[in-house]
């Protein structure tokens, strides 16, 4: 199974007062090329991202309260990565992390950027090494993440995961298509602030053999933070491009996850869940499934006070009777801001809803402009 990485990064939070994350729901349109999966319009592509990062960096609204930013799995053009770090670097307020998923590369160029990186990424390296030396796989797809980390004194941190799992575009008998199964995961712990959290690739949080699966190691893990510093993890974000966001499996994962029906589970009691799916524009080979894509979400313990709700462009349930309170997005081009509670738990004295949402915008060709309404207008 994978290896979970501890990494101390230096981020001064609030404390005592919630975060902020932004999904970027935007679309991925994917060619299989070479035995990759790539984007068809790298620009066009690259435009968009941009104007996410812009907006951010502009800081309008209270976007300068803004802590974690999510892009799907796949959406960044592997030829503007150092642009999109020098964007972070550059532009964004110390105290950020942005997350987003890269166009698949071979496992030899991924091998290099972790030896460009190794200061931050020396135990990915090493699982990689230990890979290259069984066999002869340099040429193996890889589907990879980055979360770049802006931490308090305005240093860049760069951290690279690969998935552990493929996605449908990818599962064939052909060897040629087999994918480079990613050996480790990292466990951010926050500081001075104490805030934990990680982030993984869609079916990293159902993959399973069958001794084990990703997600008890998760929770063994957070556990063993709980049981010796009284610790827990804070925030998963599990970045998408899945055709399958709806599948019962998230539902049975959800349900272990937070209903404690093996074993005690403190270290994850109050995790917030982020889902970060593309837009239902999305298109592998040319083909376009509106009922495939999209529907971001968040989920908390159901042991909180979250009453169901349908709005325009969000909704709230308990995923069909799972032990969880889910806050459910549209599948449309969006953008999603929203706040991350700490310390949830029912309270009997308020009925204050521990999730709020601060604005969905939209997608025009004059850029993102606030969803909602017949007089929509720029973010305030």
């Amino acid at each position: 199974m994978v290896k979970i990485v501890e990494k101390h990064v230096q981020l001064d939070f609030p404390l005592g007062h919630h975060l902020h994350c932004l999904i970027a729901q935007i679309p991925n349109r994917l060619q299989h090329r070479e035995h990759l999966y790539s984007l068809v319009d790298a620009e066009e592509q690259w435009r968009m991202v941009r104007s996410v990062l812009d907006l951010v960096a502009e800081g309008a609204g209270n976007l300068k309260r803004l802590h974690f930013l999510m892009f799907p799995e796949t959406s960044v053009p592997l030829s503007r990565f150092d642009d999109l770090l020098d964007v972070i670097a550059e532009r964004f307020r110390p105290n950020t992390v942005t997350m987003f998923g890269m166009e698949q590369i071979r496992l030899e160029q991924y091998r290099a950027l972790l030896t460009r990186f190794r200061d931050d990424n020396a135990e990915a390296l090493e699982c990689v090494e230990r890979d290259i030396d069984s066999g002869d796989i340099l040429g193996m797809p890889v589907n990879w993440c980055c979360i770049a980390i802006k931490e308090t004194s305005g240093r860049l941190r760069v951290f690279l995961e690969a998935k552990t799992h493929p996605f449908r575009g990818e599962e064939f008998l052909d060897k040629d298509h087999d994918l480079y199964r990613g050996r480790h995961f990292y466990l951010f712990r926050g500081e001075p602030a104490c805030f934990n959290f990680m982030t993984i690739i869609c079916l990293d949080y159902l993959y399973r053999d069958l001794y084990s699966s990703n997600i008890k190691q998760i929770i063994d893990h957070a556990n063993r933070l709980f049981f010796t510093m009284r610790q827990s993890l804070d925030a998963l974000f599990v970045i998408q491009c899945n055709p399958k966001p709806e599948h019962s499996a998230y539902r049975d994962v959800l349900t272990g996850f937070y209903g404690e029906h093996l074993e005690d589970t403190p270290g994850v009691r109050e995790t917030v869940t982020v889902f970060g799916n593309c837009s239902d524009e999305s298109e592998i080979e040319g083909v376009r499934c509106q009922s495939c894509y999209g529907v971001a979400s968040v989920i908390i313990s159901g042991r909180h006070k979250m009453s169901p709700f349908k709005d325009r462009e969000f909704a709230s349930d308990d995923f069909d009777g799972a032990p969880v309170c889910r806050l459910r997005f549209g599948t449309g081009t969006r953008l999603f801001y929203f706040n991350l509670p700490l310390y949830h738990e029912l309270d009997p004295r308020s009925s204050r809803v521990p999730l709020k949402v601060h604005s969905v915008l939209r997608w025009t060709d004059d850029g993102w402009i606030k969803a909602g309404g017949e007089m929509e207008q720029g973010l305030p």
